[in-house]
């Protein structure tokens, strides 16, 4: 049979130097690559019974990998914040200050920009962007949706205010960087509860449709009726979002019942799944734009 990896004690349930293992005779070379151990960067390993994720990551690089002068950046930056989701395997956005050199590095996305000290604060122990310097990178490094679904959350969890970031942009005038800032800012909105329906709203603004109001609520003589994705009140056109369908009958009701509800109100809601979006979103365009042209009329 074979004999199990080897665990001692002082290794479980954490993240450590495979080297400084080694040469305390905490293991050999050949056990540090059994199935005990979880490679996390270069000469970095932790307990494979540790749930490793993305968080446990940027918490072990400054310790083990990054230079002193970095930042955990970008969606990472925004992940510590508690907003955005980073798989456990995806590089974690660093940054670098100019006139320091660092990588390249397996598990790291490294990006070189003019910073100050003013723009890192502490978190969790760790250096990482504030904010507002977050919302910068995020705007330069990114599609402009995805950008502002991440400053979406930011702004929601009222860790960055919209004015503070159109202000900012303001400020850089003229520098490389603020007109994207500026667009992220303009597009934002803290209404917004999922990264795909922020997707989705900046790219029907962006294609030519007016903007649409995020999570509205539909009343009837004061009483509650329904609350929508995106809506246009206006013209009572309706846009809801369906993601991965859970195939649960009781949700299946109760979305039926409340699309019922709507459309006895005289609201057109039409509905935009997770494949139209990637494949078809043209079409998905000219099914809205057909329904605003056909209630203006």
């Amino acid at each position: 049979m074979p004999v199990s990896p080897r665990r001692p004690l002082p290794l479980r349930g954490r993240v450590f130097r495979g080297s400084d293992a080694i040469a305390r005779g905490l293991l050999t070379r050949a056990e540090l690559r059994s199935r005990a151990w979880r490679p996390l960067f270069r000469d970095v390993y932790a307990d494979a019974q540790l749930a490793v994720s993305h968080h446990t990551r940027c918490l072990a690089a400054p310790r083990w990998v990054l230079p002193d002068q970095a930042a955990i950046a970008g969606r990472s930056a925004a992940a510590l914040y508690g907003v955005g989701s980073v798989g456990p395997t995806q590089p974690l956005d660093v940054l670098v200050p100019m006139g320091h050199r660092f990588g390249p590095v397996a598990g790291f996305a490294i990006h070189t920009a003019e910073s100050s000290e003013a723009e890192v604060r502490l978190h969790a122990g760790i250096r990482v962007t504030t904010p507002v310097r977050t919302c910068w990178d995020l705007a330069q490094w990114l599609a402009v949706e995805e950008a502002v679904a991440v400053v979406d959350g930011l702004v929601r969890r009222r860790l960055v205010r919209v004015e503070t970031l159109q202000g900012h942009a303001h400020a850089r005038l003229g520098l490389r960087g603020w007109k994207r800032l500026l667009r992220v800012a303009d597009l934002a909105d803290p209404g917004a509860e999922s990264r795909p329906e922020s997707v989705l709203r900046v790219r029907l603004v962006m294609a030519g449709l007016p903007r649409p109001v995020t999570q509205f609520v539909v009343e009837h003589d004061g009483r509650f009726v329904a609350r929508v994705d995106l809506a246009w009140p206006r013209f009572r056109v309706a846009v809801e979002y369906d993601g991965v369908w859970h195939h649960d009958p009781e949700q299946l009701h109760r979305d039926r019942r409340r699309l019922n509800r709507l459309v006895g109100q005289g609201w057109t809601v039409l509905h935009v799944t997770a494949k139209r979006l990637k494949d078809d979103f043209e079409g998905v365009v000219t099914e809205i734009r057909h329904a605003l042209r056909s209630r203006a009329r």
